[in-house]
Parts: structure tokens; C-alpha cells; sequence
């Protein structure tokens, strides 16, 4: 019987026991939830770092997503409003698709 103690997904539990498995669940407190949160978003982050081909790192890109859609909402915030300031601060000081790589800077 395998041990996770990990965040998932809302479905995971029924997806489980339509296949005629037993899972025992919890729900977190608003702390706990936060906490368990920035550990799965570390996990999908990692997984997108060991992705080697495109799908499977679009794969996990959209699970990256969904887990900052839900931390937006602990904070009181909407993707829409995360988006507003990302624009913001690219218009400010640029995005990455360039590729710079800063090295150093003499005083």
C-alpha cells in the first residue's frame, strides 16, 4: 500500500476508486494548504526540468499553471491580476526571450 502524502488533484481520489481502490484523504487547513502548495509547485517545476521531449514539458507547464492559479488565490489574487503585473514589470525591465546572460558588472 503505497504511502503519498502529497497534494493532488481535486479528481484524483474518485479517479482511484473507480478503479476499485480504497484512498484515505484530508482536507488541509489554509496554512497547511500553502505550505503543501509551494512543495507541489517545487515538484512540477522539477518534473519540467527532467522533461525531455516537448509534449511532456507542455505537460508539465500546464500543471506549473494550474498550481500558480491556486497560490494567486491564496493570496487574494487572480491569474488576471498576476498577469497585469507580469506586463507591468516586462514593460519595465524586459522579458527573456532574448537570452541575455549577465556575467558580471565593474563598479
Amino acid at each position: 500500500m503505497p504511502t503519498y502524502n502529497k497534494l493532488v488533484r481535486d479528481k484524483i481520489p474518485e479517479i482511484i476508486e473507480a478503479k476499485g481502490k480504497e484512498v484515505s484523504t484530508t482536507i488541509l487547513s489554509n496554512e497547511e494548504y500553502i505550505k503543501e502548495l509551494k512543495t507541489k509547485c517545487l515538484e512540477e517545476v522539477d518534473e519540467y526540468m527532467n522533461a525531455t521531449a516537448n509534449e511532456e514539458a507542455k505537460e508539465e507547464l500546464a500543471d506549473i499553471l494550474e498550481v500558480l492559479h491556486a497560490i494567486a488565490k491564496t493570496h487574494g489574487s487572480s491569474m488576471e491580476e498576476i498577469e497585469s503585473i507580469r506586463l507591468r514589470k516586462k514593460q519595465e525591465r524586459g522579458g527573456f526571450q532574448e537570452g541575455i546572460f549577465l556575467i558580471d558588472v565593474k563598479e
